[in-house]
């Protein structure tokens, strides 16, 4: 309830700050906001982020240079006095370095739609952030939380049935918690364990998973769904208690119990079975390109974020496999 109270307070900042611009600023935040949901595909979260960055700099371009500033005020010296303001404020430099990608991404935008006669966007530099990795369970912790699952689903509870098809698919897939809640039925070729998958800028995937998790499922969709289907929950894999299609921070809460009754392991939530699924697969072998395509990552150096591996191991594959070794 927090976080909805939280979302909706962030809604009606962002439309008041909208409002107060001026009327040429605020048509092209309108107009960039439709480019970000319907040419892009961009979730409605992503969207207010950059919205709110947007809209940051347009009321800091609209103080400097009046109520009837217009476009034209959107220069190099405006973005970069606008995130020194920033910094000075106290933005982190991963908040700084968000923001400017924001802006950058607008000024590109308004440029190659005839809205600004040059883009001052690629000479704004910003810190660089710094990437930080979330905790990882080692493979043997990821073990005792399916098992744990498991031991839980014995009863044939459906909630427990659903938890704990959804704590194996997350871990055996990598997919992100959007994407699994976001799963339909038809979304699932049990026959080659394969889940299609919608991930971010509506790029669709083929993700597979494994025998665990197939069978997990199985238990689910046999025995755990019909008895909390409703005429709500249309063709969603996942329910929650109420019929409906299970919700993002529902299943949060699933993977956080789960790991916690694990001695050890770090407090994590889906993106941290998300990393840890990468990890093991990394360790196991899988080349860095195949768990990309996996993960549904844009570009290879998101997925480089999950190789710390060891350097033993880096070594050891160095002398297993280079021929001047």
């Amino acid at each position: 309830m927090e976080r909805t109270r939280s979302g909706t307070t962030a809604r009606t900042d962002l439309r008041a700050a909208r409002a107060a611009l001026p009327a040429e600023l605020g048509d092209a935040v309108d107009r960039f906001q439709r480019h970000l949901a319907a040419e892009r595909g961009l979730s409605e979260h992503t969207v207010r982020a950059y919205l709110g960055d947007v809209t940051s700099l347009l009321a800091g371009v609209t103080a400097h240079a009046g109520p009837g500033a217009g476009l034209d005020a959107v220069t190099l010296p405006a973005l970069r006095s606008w995130l020194a303001g920033q910094h000075a404020q106290g933005s982190s430099r991963a908040t700084l370095a968000r923001r400017a990608a924001s802006v950058r991404t607008f000024t590109a935008w308004a440029h190659r739609t005839g809205l600004l006669a040059a883009d001052p966007g690629p000479r704004l530099a910003a810190p660089g952030k710094h990437r930080s990795l979330p905790a990882v369970l080692r493979a043997d912790q990821a073990d005792s939380a399916m098992a744990a699952s498991a031991a839980g689903a014995e009863q044939g509870d459906p909630v427990a049935l659903r938890d704990h098809a959804l704590l194996e698919l997350l871990y055996a897939s990598g997919v992100r918690v959007a994407e699994l809640c976001g799963l339909d039925l038809d979304d699932l070729d049990r026959e080659r364990r394969l889940l299609r998958v919608l991930g971010k800028g509506r790029r669709e995937r083929a993700v597979p998973f494994g025998v665990p998790a197939d069978a997990a499922l199985e238990r689910w969709l046999s025995a755990g769904r019909p008895a909390l289907c409703t005429d709500r929950s249309g063709p969603a894999v996942f329910l929650g208690a109420r019929g409906g299609r299970l919700d993002q921070r529902m299943a949060r809460r699933v993977v956080h119990d789960a790991v916690r009754s694990v001695p050890g392991a770090a407090d994590l939530g889906p993106h941290g079975l998300r990393h840890s699924a990468a990890t093991h697969l990394l360790e196991g072998g899988a080349d860095l390109r195949s768990v990309q395509e996996l993960l549904g990552h844009a570009t290879l150096a998101t997925t480089q974020l999950y190789t710390h591996v060891t350097v033993d191991r880096l070594k050891a594959i160095h002398d297993r496999t280079h021929p001047r070794s």
